[in-house]
């Protein structure tokens, strides 16, 4: 789930680490990365291509998805999920300094872009029930609607799809 890591509070004297997600907390994290970085539904944000950047990517898609768009938890936990395994593999696999993160939405659809500097196309792998890496686009495969890459003349846009309903 998103926001464990960030909830991460620490026992006095060095004792064991206690993780606890809390909404509110997580909520301000969240709001603080989109003052920050900006709101990826005006305008595509740049982030720095290392790991950390992926609980960045997760916290502005959980802000938009659940609190700006009001989608349910279910969609904000699987938009988060697919989120952060589309920045692992740019962080991982484009030796890209900046990646850009999207989110779009549309009459019952919402759709989530990163973008690289790589031409290089994400491949989706058969995967194995104890493979413990490669299951990122496999992920993205189960749980988006659709998904793809469009080549750009300098790089890709790796990009998901779900549906959704309007109310």
């Amino acid at each position: 789930m998103a926001g464990l890591e960030s909830g991460e509070h620490t026992r006095p004297h060095g004792s064991a680490t206690v993780s606890r997600w809390t909404p509110a907390v997580e909520d301000e994290r969240a709001l603080r990365a989109l003052e920050l970085f900006g709101n990826p539904t005006e305008d595509e944000v740049p982030l720095p291509s290392r790991p950390e950047s992926a609980g960045t990517a997760r916290r502005l898609a959980q802000i938009v998805v659940l609190r700006h768009w009001g989608l349910s938890p279910q969609i904000t936990e699987a938009v988060v999920l697919l989120v952060s395994e589309l920045v692992g593999n740019a962080v991982r696999h484009t030796g890209a300094r900046v990646f850009g993160l999207r989110m779009l939405r549309r009459r019952g659809w919402i759709r989530i872009e990163v973008r690289d500097p790589s031409r290089g196309l994400p491949c989706l792998m058969p995967v194995q029930e104890m493979d413990t890496s490669g299951r990122g686009l496999f992920l993205v495969d189960k749980l988006s609607d659709r998904w793809g890459v469009d080549l750009l003349p300098r790089g890709k846009t790796t990009w998901f799809e779900m549906r959704i309903s309007d109310r």
